[in-house]
């Protein structure tokens, strides 16, 4: 490039001075053209020598580039050359490993075909040595049998039956162990899920009583109430299917009746008419037809709303009314349908413990006093009524077993059974669950304490923990150690067989031995 900017330059300075000369000549004198071409020649001179510097410039600067390149090159090509050489190295060492490896492989082969031959021969050394070993077993069979008297299957006979005899003794043992390991483990676990389940149940409890009470505006109402030759009270009775009881109590009228549910419309209905004010025999029958509708709706949400808050479904509409009746019964003043839900939310929360199905549980919870809800309609135990109806219903045979079950009425024969009779007990016996009169309850505990003081050798007996206990103290002398525990059976079952109460009683037979001495 620059060798050709300076003949560009030489060829313009050339063509300049060239053309400056002619202008000079023209227009000067030859002395001014003289001058003007030595001013020429010697600006052509300079030209040729800065372009021959250019050129020695630039063949130095190529030079120097080439011999970079060159080096570039050898020393790339000295790389890849080591690295072939090292790559050449393994590859040589890898081939030597190999032909160890084949030859390695070669002297196993050889040991195994060596030692396969040995062991077909020592095969059939085996096979003649069991066939000589198996003649000799039968010589030798013979002769005990000739010197025994016995043949070879009853010998047999005798082993296999001291044999068996020995493997029971071993196995009941054995079971004996695992029984009062499991038994012992059972009652801690059960204890600890039970008291889970009390602690993570918090329902509140409020008593109903089995008589209604009305309240009136004045004592004069109760004249209104009676009418006329008492033509609206009978009618209302009439209506009802309920007794009412008209006294001396002050602005109150009571309502005494078998059926609470009965009770409940007659509370409705005679509400309505005092409030309304007209009390005569048709709009005592058209009041009372009105409360019968809302009750029978007020049944109906109670129930499904039950099984909504349990998560239960696919109830039949009928066992849902029937659950919501028991919103208007009571048992030992419990309120019925609370104690329903509150045994469901206890067998779902044990039934979780456990591991098992929790919809089942707390639906065979709150089914478990279906029968209440007609018991006073149906003869026999509401156990039995319940389980009869949610067979009739379509219930399942494992939640028809749990009803008939939970009170005895059947043996428990699952899991599920068994757990709505604990939670059954828990809701029943926990402190404020259920009332007596104070006259019922001091009676009951005076038979808990003469039951137990029937017994022979009984000193005295004390009922404790409200009556849900009765510790019965003996005679050491009279009762040993093995007697206390068959006393305390023995008192269970004469109290299950003479008493009602709710819950269960804890009979504790206390024996103590004393030795005295006096130092004198």
């Amino acid at each position: 490039m620059k060798i050709e900017i300076a003949i560009i330059l030489i060829v313009a300075a050339a063509a300049v001075g060239f053309f400056i000369g002619n202008l000079l000549r023209k227009k000067f004198s030859d002395s001014m053209v003289s001058k003007a071409e030595e001013m020429a020649s010697k600006s052509l001179e300079d030209a040729k020598r800065q372009a021959e510097t250019i050129i020695k410039e630039a063949s130095l600067q190529a030079k120097d580039a080439i011999y970079q390149a060159k080096a570039e090159f050898e020393r790339e090509t000295k790389d890849k050359r080591r690295d072939l050489q090292a790559l050449e190295k393994r590859l040589q060492q890898k081939e030597e490993n190999l032909d160890k490896k084949i030859i390695a492989f070669d002297q196993r082969e050889t040991e195994f075909l060596k030692r396969e031959q040995g062991l077909v021969n020592r095969e059939q050394g085996l096979v003649q040595k069991e066939e000589k070993l198996n003649h000799i077993i039968e010589e030798e069979r013979k002769k005990l049998e000739e010197l025994s008297g016995l043949s070879s299957a009853e010998a047999k006979r005798i082993l296999m039956e001291a044999m068996e005899s020995e493997a029971k003794l071993d196995a009941a043992k054995r079971v004996k162990a695992i029984e009062e390991e499991a038994r012992e483990t059972a009652d801690k676990k059960s204890k600890e899920i039970i008291s889970l389940a009390i602690q993570r149940y918090a329902g509140e409890y409020v008593a109903e009583r089995t008589v209604s009470v009305v309240a009136l505006p004045s004592d004069e109402m109760k004249g209104r109430i009676i009418g006329r030759e008492g033509r609206n009270i009978r009618a209302l009775e009439a209506a009802t299917g309920i007794d009412l009881i008209i006294d001396d109590t002050p602005e109150a009228v009571i309502l005494s009746g078998f059926n609470p549910v009965r009770r409940e419309v007659a509370k409705i209905a005679l509400e309505r008419l005092i409030a309304d004010g007209r009390i005569h025999p048709g709009r005592i029958e058209e009041v009372v037809a009105k409360a019968e509708e809302e009750v029978e709706l007020a049944m109906k949400e109670a129930g499904e709303q039950a099984a909504f808050d349990l998560g239960v479904h696919g109830i039949h509409p009928e066992i849902l009314k029937l659950i919501g009746r028991l919103r208007y019964r009571t048992s030992y003043s419990q309120n019925v349908y609370q104690h329903s839900l509150e045994v469901a939310f206890l067998c779902g929360i044990m039934a979780a413990e456990l591991g098992i199905n929790v919809k089942q549980a707390k639906r065979a919870g709150l089914l478990h006093d279906l029968g209440k809800a007609v018991d006073h309609e149906i003869e026999g135990s509401h156990a039995v009524i319940g389980a009869d109806l949610a067979r009739k219903y379509g219930e399942s045979p494992k939640i028809v077993h749990s009803i008939m079950a939970h009170h005895e009425d059947e043996k428990p024969s699952s899991v599920l059974a068994v757990l709505v009779q604990a939670a059954d007990a828990l809701s029943g016996a926990r402190p404020g669950a259920r009332r007596e009169m104070m006259e019922t309850y001091v009676k009951r505990l005076e038979d808990l304490e003469r039951i137990a003081n029937s017994f022979g050798g009984v000193t005295n007996s004390f009922a404790i923990q409200a009556g849900r206990e009765i510790r019965v103290m003996v005679s050491s002398d009279a009762v040993t150690d093995d007697g206390a525990v068959v006393l305390a059976k023995d008192v269970a079952k004469k109290i299950e067989a003479e008493m009602t109460y709710p819950g269960q009683i804890k009979v504790n037979v206390i024996r103590e031995t004393r030795a005295i001495e006096y130092a004198r």
